[in-house]
């Protein structure tokens, strides 16, 4: 006789597969890539540049929210960055990721503008532009 769930190994078993399959082709990615290319998109202004990512994407989110009426003005600073920036997919990946980790984590905190939220907005600016003049001066 067949067990009632006969079909649930079969699932299973077809689900390991797909994860399998996907860890194959990361492997097979990961070999394409030389190790001295991974470690020349590394920069010492890294984080800095991260986190004003982070930041841009966090001011693009509440700036909207509170009214500002700017449109995609802060997005579009965002893409001037990744253009600067981004000297590979992995390195634009990176900042786009810190982009929108900066967006979505104020986004699920903050549903209206409120002093709380015009308070991190100030700070945020702040910060980007402390952070924007250390990278320019490290540049010089």
């Amino acid at each position: 006789m067949m067990p009632i769930n006969a079909r649930t190994p079969w699932k299973c078993q077809r689900r390991r597969g797909r994860g399998l399959r996907a860890l194959g082709w990361a492997f097979a990615l990961a070999l394409t890539l030389p190790a001295a290319h991974a470690a020349s998109d590394l920069k010492p202004y890294d984080d800095k540049l991260m986190r004003l990512s982070e930041i841009l994407g966090a001011v693009h989110y509440l700036r909207e929210l509170c009214g500002a009426n700017e449109g995609q003005y802060w997005r579009d600073r965002m893409r001037e960055l990744t253009e600067a920036e981004g000297s590979t997919a992995l390195r634009r990946a990176k900042l786009a990721r810190a982009f929108n980790q900066g967006y979505r984590s104020y986004s699920r905190t903050y549903n209206t503008c409120s002093p709380s939220a015009q308070t991190a907005i100030t700070r945020f600016l702040a910060e980007g532009t402390q952070l924007t003049e250390a990278l320019v001066k490290g540049a010089l």
